[in-house]
């Protein structure tokens, strides 16, 4: 005789295409609501909504199930923010910004490429770090600020020609919305393998600027969501490329957090300016910034490092797109970035990261979700769902169940970078993901990892209940 619970088992075990699956027609619900189009034409003449990040959307369905930024019973394992307190060892925080040792002139509107004293600072780390042994120095010249990454790269999309741009998934979800905006801008994706560790297969990426002729590449290193990086010889030859007259673009946010298993290594990080020869010539471009190595995101404070004619361009880009990077917060990470304090926070950071990291990987482990490809750097886990019985197994049930216990992670379908929302999305190869991430305090993990516990435990008793009576969301203005 068939049980109630072998009947409901099999029932979602059959679910197999999103038509089937409530979570992901929220989805699709969510984003056919954000094109504000109903059969007399836009509800706002003229305006359309651009898309939303994959963050934004796990934040809205976070919301709607009661989820609020000061509720200290979530879990916000989803967002992509280090936390920003201390750490042992670690140099002072920055607590107070005394206007008055800068004169009135700083209320003014800063340049558009950044202030200069800000713009030599870059210039100098970087030299220090990786260029002490190449006759070819980064100036201020090299350096543009900029207020964000998303800025950095907005910037830079505006000032790309008519062109094919290569990229890899999965990738920073950022990059989906960025290059549809840019509509010169002929977005071509290949994926990488996790059976090569996702590592960046070079013969196939020359292969693709031959056949396919790629004028510009883009990647994460280290990479967002995977926790890997291109290092080495392989950064190295990546670095090289751009000589063969491909533009590479290096998103360079997370250089800092590596975890090597030799305390002598601890202070390194990784950046594409090792390798550049010739820093005006070599059309290799590096984003970075305050947001996760220094832990200040909401200063807003971000540079492109690149040849000087790539950062007229982008100057002028943001003369129309952003205005440029606050003056005031520009004029306090000065100091931030003096290479014996860099050093003391890099060791402080990868330090107190690696213990996060350790745990969250052992506390998973012991669940029974044994990550296959840990991460070496980031402060992302890869988390493939394949081992768990339908619907679980697919990120975007397994998110919506999770809200459910009140903690959040992103879908591993947002790094699948798909600006036209064409593909079926269950044949998507970042499906059965999730992205989680470490970046938070250890007592927020702990009660994340705790309600991950709580959803298995619910799907090894009642799995017949999952997948079904998700909130819906509230449109948002």
């Amino acid at each position: 005789m068939t049980s109630l619970f072998d009947f409901g088992s099999k029932v979602v075990k059959e679910i197999k295409h999103e038509t089937d699956s409530e979570a992901h027609q929220l989805l699709r619900k969510y984003i056919d609501d954000r094109q504000d189009v109903n059969e007399s034409g836009p509800t706002i003449p003229g305006i359309l909504h651009p898309g939303a990040t994959g963050v934004t959307y796990c934040t809205d369905r976070a919301m709607a199930n009661g989820y609020s930024y000061d509720d200290d019973q979530w879990a916000n394992l989803g967002q992509g923010a280090p936390e920003v307190g201390p750490l042992p060892d670690g140099p002072p925080r920055p607590q107070t910004i005394d206007l008055s040792q800068w004169g009135d002139e700083v209320n003014e509107y800063g340049p558009t490429t950044g202030i200069k004293e800000l713009r030599e600072a870059v210039a100098e780390l970087y030299n220090e770090e990786y260029r002490q042994d190449k006759e070819s120095k980064y100036t201020y010249e090299n350096v543009c600020i900029t207020p964000g990454g998303r800025a950095g790269m907005a910037r830079l999309a505006a000032v790309i020609g008519d062109v094919y741009c290569g990229y890899q998934i999965p990738e920073y979800t950022t990059y989906s919305e960025v290059l549809s905006v840019f509509k010169r801008l002929i977005p071509i994706p290949t994926a990488l393998d996790a059976r090569d560790k996702y590592k960046l297969n070079l013969g196939q990426l020359k292969r693709e600027i031959e056949n396919l002729n790629l004028s510009v590449v883009i990647a994460s290193n280290p990479r967002n969501p995977t926790g890997q990086c291109i290092s080495g010889d392989e950064l190295r030859d990546l670095v090289h490329l751009a000589r063969e007259k491909t533009t590479v673009i290096l998103d360079e946010f997370y250089s800092w957090y590596q975890y090597p298993d030799d305390p002598k290594e601890l202070g390194t990080s990784l950046s594409g300016a090792r390798y550049v020869e010739d820093v005006n010539e070599d059309p290799v471009i590096l984003i970075n910034g305050l947001t996760k190595g220094f832990r200040l995101p909401g200063w807003r404070v971000c540079w492109v490092v690149a040849p000087k004619n790539v950062i007229s361009a982008i100057s002028q880009s943001g003369s129309f797109l952003d205005g440029g990077a606050s003056h005031v917060l520009q004029k306090a990470a000065i100091p931030l970035l003096d290479y014996k304090r860099v050093q003391q926070d890099k060791i402080s950071l990868q330090k107190a990261f690696r213990i996060k990291r350790d745990h969250v990987l052992d506390r998973l482990e012991k669940m029974g979700l044994k990550v296959s490809i840990p991460p070496v750097a980031t402060f992302y886990i890869w988390l493939d769902l394949k081992g768990l019985d339908s619907p679980l197994n697919n990120g975007l049930t397994f998110f919506e169940e999770l809200l459910k216990e009140k903690t959040i992670c992103v879908p591993g379908i947002f790094f699948d970078i798909n600006p036209s929302h064409r593909r079926n999305l269950f044949h998507s190869p970042c499906h059965h993901f999730v992205r989680l991430s470490f970046g938070p305090k250890l007592s927020e993990l702990d009660r994340g990892l705790d309600a991950i516990e709580r959803l298995l435990r619910k799907y090894r008793e009642t799995p017949h209940l999952l997948g079904t009576d998700f909130q819906p969301s509230p449109m948002r203005n």
